[in-house]
Order: structure tokens, then C-alpha cells, then sequence
């Protein structure tokens, strides 16, 4: 062979390895191409661990009912860069372990990108120990005291819903002065009948307030009867129900039906549309109690009137409840903060949400920056039995605190140094 042949040859070799390389390098790079467009169009998945079953089953449909138009409100509007948002719900039972084991199935199988939800002070923080381990934004729509404090809390978490401590303070503040400060609390045997209590207790005892006892109760008590004489011995001034759902709906009706009205004034730091609805009037007459929202407010608060119609239009001219609005919220955060961070990416989206101003539905709220709080307006509201217009009027708004964090706990005594 000829030197001449010889480089032919080895000429020959180098562009077949060059065309090979080139073959070789489009397939290499065709899934990553694959790749980035798919992550571009692909959907942005939010879990929403809500308990479907047991006793807060009412409330949390509603907070379901209420999310999907957040969900579709951001999809209308074009989504992320065309990235649209998919609700993936899923039902906590009402239990701790179930509501861990659903969140860790939504991030690791699901793909979810954010969590929200929750309705129960003990799943919450059982669907943040799990979210907080993974990086993954968690906006709690629950009412709890512990969640914002430092040893339960990270970057990654945000409570949209009112606290306790926010709540019972408020209800305090408008309910003992008026109707006198002998209490007794009927009190469902979990972290938030108990942070209910303590914040009852705390705003009390700079209005001369007396706790006469502290009864307690399971979660999902059907009968009431074997507590009703003791508290009718005490003879409160304020009875405080510090339980929810159908807990307090069969505790109102069986205590009105003990007679314990006569004497005693019954409040309520949270007292629910739903729970007003499936009770009655007869047995919430004349009940006072706190609430985030009522859908009354729509008459003085346009974001609420606008909300309201989007809830009628979607679900046949009902109204959404308290519990519901939050969901809406809830859901609205996380992806207005998408929308402001230009990314999925947790950490950016939390540092965006951190910087909101907002009024979804209720007037101006925002998160604190040490513990994502979410500060807030907190109504007050008396169950209405007369001069109803339609049966959804069962409310008159007797009293608001305005957002204000001199109504929170301290960042430093949650555990945070600013």
C-alpha cells in the first residue's frame, strides 16, 4: 500500500468518525431537547390534602370547591409561560399518618411542586414535617398556633389561614366585655381546642376574665349530654365552644336544647357558615363568634363581591363558606408568587410570596416576614333566626379587627430572631 493510499484510508476513517460523531451527538442531544420542552409545557402540580371524610368532610369540599377556581382562574388567564396548573386532591381522613403518607405520594409520585391545604391543626403539621424535609412550599389553610413557630416552621412554610391565637384574641376582646367574664370551655381534645383555649385565656386576662373550667371532648363526640349539667352548675357567663364541623354543630344544638341559653351566652372562636347551615337557626340563635370570611362582606368589600360571583357562577348560585374562601386563597398564593418569581423553583417563589400584598377576597393581607403569617382582618359575626333575606343570610357582622401584627404572637417568642 502506498503512502498515498494510506492517507486516503486514514482520511476516509476520520470522516466516518466525524459523521458517526455527529450521528452521535443529535441522538445524545435529542432527549435533552425532549427534555426542555416538555419541562416547558409540562403542568404545574399543586397538591391539596384536604380531609374528603369524617367530621370536617363539609368544610373541606368546600375548600376543594373553592381551590378549582383559583385553578382555573390562573389557567384563563395563560398560566406560567403557557405552563398551566393541575389541583391534585387527596383525603387526609381526618388523620395524621394518612395525611403524611398522601403528601409524601404527592411529591415523590405525583410530582406535585407545592402543597396547600390541611384542615385540622395535627395534619397540618404532619403535611409540613414532610413538605419542610423535601424543600417543597406548604400553605397551610388550617387554623394553628404551633406551625408558625420556629421549631416547626422553615422558608418553605406559609399559614394563609388565621391563627389561634389571632382569633380567640379577637372574639375575647368583643365577647367578654359585653357579656361578662365568668367562662367555661368546651373544648375539643386536640392542638387547636387547646391553642383556642390558651388564646381565650391570654386576651381574658387583660379583661378580668375567670375560667371556670376547661371540659374537654374527643374529636367527633355525637352526644354532648353527660357535660351540659356540669357546666349548668358553674353557671358561666360565656360558654366558649372550642370545636368544629359537626363537633359543633351537635354541641350548639344539644346545648340549646339543654337550656343552657337561659343563662349563659355561647360563643364560638370560629362559628361556621356550614355548621350554622346544617344546624339551624333555632340552635346558633343569637351565637356569636369569629370568622376569616363571610360572604356577607361582598355588600362593603368589592374583592369579595367579586369573588362571590365567580363561587355562584361555578356552583350554581351558592356562596362560597369561611373554610372555602381559604382554599381559593390558599391556591391563588402560591401561584401569584409563580407568576411574581418567573419559576417553580421553591425557594424563589417563597422569597416572592414572602413579598406579596394581596386582596384575593377579604381586603389587604400580606405574610410577616419572620414566620409567613399571613396578617389579616378578623370578623366577628352573630347568628342571625330573623329578618333573613334568602337562607344563605345567616350572619350580621357585629365587629372586624383590621390586619395587625401587634395582634400576634412576637416573632420572638415564636422562636424567631426578627
Amino acid at each position: 500500500m502506498s503512502h498515498q493510499d494510506s492517507n486516503n484510508i486514514i482520511a476516509a476513517n476520520r470522516r466516518q468518525l466525524l459523521q458517526l460523531g455527529a450521528a452521535g451527538a443529535a441522538l445524545g442531544t435529542a432527549p435533552f431537547l425532549f427534555n426542555i420542552a416538555s419541562a416547558q409545557t409540562a403542568t404545574i402540580k399543586v397538591g391539596f390534602p384536604v380531609p374528603l371524610t369524617g367530621a370536617y368532610s363539609s368544610e373541606a369540599q368546600d375548600q376543594v370547591r373553592a381551590a378549582e377556581i383559583a385553578i382555573k382562574e390562573f389557567n384563563d388567564a395563560g398560566g406560567f409561560n403557557g405552563r398551566m396548573a393541575e389541583l391534585l386532591v387527596r383525603d387526609t381522613k381526618l388523620n395524621p399518618g394518612e395525611a403524611a403518607t398522601r403528601t409524601l405520594e404527592l411529591i415523590e409520585k405525583d410530582k406535585a411542586a407545592f402543597v396547600v391545604g390541611s384542615l385540622s391543626a395535627a395534619t397540618q403539621l404532619s403535611i409540613n414535617a414532610v413538605t419542610r424535609e423535601r424543600k417543597v412550599i406548604f400553605n397551610s389553610i388550617s387554623q394553628s398556633d404551633a406551625i408558625n413557630e420556629v421549631k416547626d416552621w422553615s422558608p418553605y412554610t406559609f399559614h394563609e389561614a388565621l391563627n389561634p391565637h389571632m382569633t380567640a384574641g379577637a372574639v375575647a376582646r368583643y365577647a367578654f366585655p359585653k357579656y361578662g367574664k365568668r367562662v367555661v370551655y368546651l373544648t375539643a381534645d386536640y392542638a387547636y381546642g387547646h391553642e383556642m383555649v390558651r388564646g381565650f385565656e391570654r386576651a381574658g386576662k387583660t379583661l378580668g376574665a375567670t375560667t371556670l373550667a376547661d371540659i374537654r371532648h374527643p374529636i367527633g363526640a355525637a352526644d354532648y349530654s353527660s357535660f351540659l349539667p356540669r357546666i349548668q352548675a358553674l353557671n358561666p357567663d360565656v360558654l366558649v365552644m372550642c370545636n368544629f364541623g359537626r363537633d359543633l354543630v351537635n354541641s350548639v344544638k344539644q346545648a340549646t336544647d339543654f337550656g343552657l341559653k337561659e343563662k349563659t351566652r355561647i360563643v364560638a372562636p370560629i362559628l361556621l357558615y356550614t355548621a350554622r347551615q346544617a344546624a339551624g337557626a333555632d340552635a346558633f340563635d343569637g351565637v356569636v363568634g369569629g370568622t376569616s370570611y363571610y360572604w356577607g362582606m361582598e355588600d362593603s368589600v368589592p374583592a369579595a363581591k367579586a369573588f362571590n360571583d365567580k363561587f355562584r357562577k361555578a356552583h350554581g348560585g351558592a356562596v362560597p363558606s369561611d373554610y372555602g374562601a381559604l382554599g381559593y386563597a390558599g391556591i391563588r398564593s402560591v401561584l401569584q408568587g409563580v407568576l411574581n418569581a418567573k419559576s417553580t423553583d421553591s425557594l424563589k417563589v417563597s422569597e416572592a410570596m414572602g413579598q406579596l400584598k394581596y386582596n384575593w377576597y377579604k381586603g389587604d393581607q400580606y405574610f410577616r416576614k419572620c414566620d409567613h403569617q399571613s396578617v389579616q382582618s378578623v370578623i366577628i359575626v352573630e347568628s342571625k333566626s330573623k329578618g333573613m333575606k334568602d337562607k344563605n343570610d345567616v350572619f350580621k357582622i357585629v365587629g372586624m379587627e383590621n390586619p395587625n401584627e401587634a395582634n400576634l404572637r412576637s416573632c420572638m417568642e415564636l422562636g424567631h430572631k426578627a
